[in-house]
């Protein structure tokens, strides 16, 4: 199926590794120009030559996104590079876990106002050329509570879906939609499931084993979905929640 994302311009925030850097090649394989950003240089730039491979634009800057200033002037300088933004992904987390409030404001302001900075820029430019899809990249954590105490982060990915749902209701009549992907436990190299396979294996193994499939998801499955759901192939599909989870969580949605 030829998805129509040849030469369209996305943005993936959080693009350097795991779920960002999948979605980032993922796109770039289609055809479409990518910009990424992320607060690590060294990834960023391995990220980077992965999607010089696949002969598209590339920009690719260091960026903390929860500055709100630094994420316009990346978002910004995207634009000036590209022409215009056709596709905006939101994938950055700050993985605050915990039940501080440190972790509360970390969530608050990586996982869901950087989503809601990011949105505010570019939707008028989106409007203005006609239409865009937006891709926020939420958690199976938002649809339904585990035992664990990371109220900020859950508070923070459910709030995504919501506004991914009020999105796509407000800007439906400028061509605008908006979805949310809520990814279950994904491993990969480096990631907190990987890392936790390491230091604390039972629960690794209790998590793995409430997965009907019997394992972990991987990045590129996760990937998969969001750049259907971001191409003009999905173009009746907005304000949803799409779960990538291998039936992980339990929930009727």
């Amino acid at each position: 199926m030829n998805l129509k994302l040849e030469n369209c311009n996305c943005v993936v925030l959080g693009g350097s590794r795991g779920i960002g850097r999948s979605i980032a090649t993922g796109l770039a394989e289609e055809g479409a120009n990518v910009a990424i950003c992320a607060r690590g240089e060294e990834a960023l730039r391995e990220t980077e030559l992965e999607l010089l491979k696949a002969e598209v634009k590339t920009y690719a800057a260091t960026c903390d996104i929860a500055d709100s200033e630094a994420l316009a002037s990346f978002l910004q300088a995207t634009k000036e590079a590209f022409g215009s933004i056709d596709v905006l992904v939101h994938n950055a987390s700050a993985l605050a876990l915990g039940p501080n409030l440190e972790d509360w404001n970390a969530s608050l302001n990586v996982d869901l106002m950087a989503a809601v900075n990011a949105c505010n820029q570019v939707i008028p430019w989106m409007t203005e050329q006609g239409g865009g899809s937006i891709i926020l990249v939420s958690s199976i954590s938002g649809l339904e509570c585990d035992p664990a105490p990371d109220y900020g982060y859950t508070a923070a990915k459910a709030a995504l879906i919501a506004y991914a749902k009020k999105l796509g209701v407000m800007h439906a009549k400028q061509g605008i939609r908006a979805n949310a992907i809520a990814p279950g436990s994904i491993e990969f190299p480096g990631g907190v499931w990987a890392n936790t396979k390491e230091s604390q294996p039972e629960l690794y193994e209790s998590v793995k084993a409430g997965i009907p499939a019997g394992r972990l998801g991987t990045p590129e499955e996760v990937a998969d979905v969001a750049v259907f759901v971001a191409s003009p192939r999905a173009q009746w599909i907005t304000g949803e929640c799409i779960s990538v989870d291998g039936s992980q969580h339990r929930g009727m949605r």
